[in-house]
């Protein structure tokens, strides 16, 4: 029954969600903080009705005057509500531009001023890197990656894709690593309460000395420092502990 509940409850919140979104959109259409708008929205609603609290630590850590990438760890689709809560203003994600037609969540993505790119070949990828360097560069505005390309089911990480450390390295902006606890483990949807997910924003890793040759090297110390701080935050409260991996 609670399932069932949930469900309804859930259809109705992202219809009323989708078109508030979408009428702010075409109020104001692509502007940046649109985005975070939505995301706060949908995750205001959307993190009670499936009984899911938040926790969040290190906002401080988010440059107040430049622009940034952030990669985080990807779970599920409920990464929505719960990574979306803390999404600081002019943030946007990269998506494919055939996200556009789907029926009402194409337009409400697009019209948030999120980047919609085509990544089918070279020249694409080479257009959509000078759309993103713009974005970063010449409009203050972040850029949000889940960094392991498809949700992990809340296992560990993935291997990271590259596109995000490029992006970064290309523009001379600072990373942001955003962690989520393992909020996945127990969590079922005909439970009244299921938990917390826990996030913490770690210090940024700045690139402007960065190129290309550090990439790997880049890639591999977001990961294990990643890995450390989502193992310390899936740690029984009694046993936690104070962590450097932030560094």
């Amino acid at each position: 029954m609670i399932r069932l509940l949930r469900y309804i409850l859930l259809t109705l919140i992202f219809s009323v969600c989708s078109l508030l979104g979408t009428l702010v959109g075409v109020l104001r259409p692509f502007n940046p903080t649109n985005s975070r708008w939505c995301a706060k929205i949908y995750s205001f609603f959307g993190l009670p009705a499936i009984g899911l609290k938040i926790e969040v630590s290190g906002l401080e850590h988010y440059p107040k005057d430049r622009a940034f990438i952030i990669v985080t760890n990807h779970q599920s689709n409920w990464d929505l509500f719960v990574v979306g809560s803390t999404i600081p203003k002019r943030t946007v994600s990269l998506g494919k531009k055939s996200l556009k037609w789907i029926p009402i969540f194409g337009q409400l993505y697009w019209l948030a001023g999120n980047i919609l790119v085509d990544r089918g070949n070279s020249k694409q990828a080479l257009e959509a890197m000078a759309i993103t360097k713009k974005a970063l560069t010449e409009k203050n505005t972040s850029i949000l990656f889940f960094a392991e390309g498809t949700r992990n089911k809340g296992k560990n990480m993935l291997p990271f894709k590259k596109g995000a450390f490029i992006t970064a390295i290309n523009a001379g902006v600072p990373i942001m690593r955003v962690c989520t606890n393992s909020y996945l483990d127990g969590f079922s949807m005909d439970k009244l309460h299921n938990g917390t997910a826990k996030v913490r924003v770690l210090p940024a890793i700045e690139t402007k000395d960065l190129s290309k040759r550090d990439l790997n090297e880049l890639m591999q110390h977001c990961h294990d420092s990643m890995m450390e701080v989502i193992q310390e935050l899936d740690k029984p409260p009694a046993q936690g502990v104070a962590s450097n991996a932030g560094s």
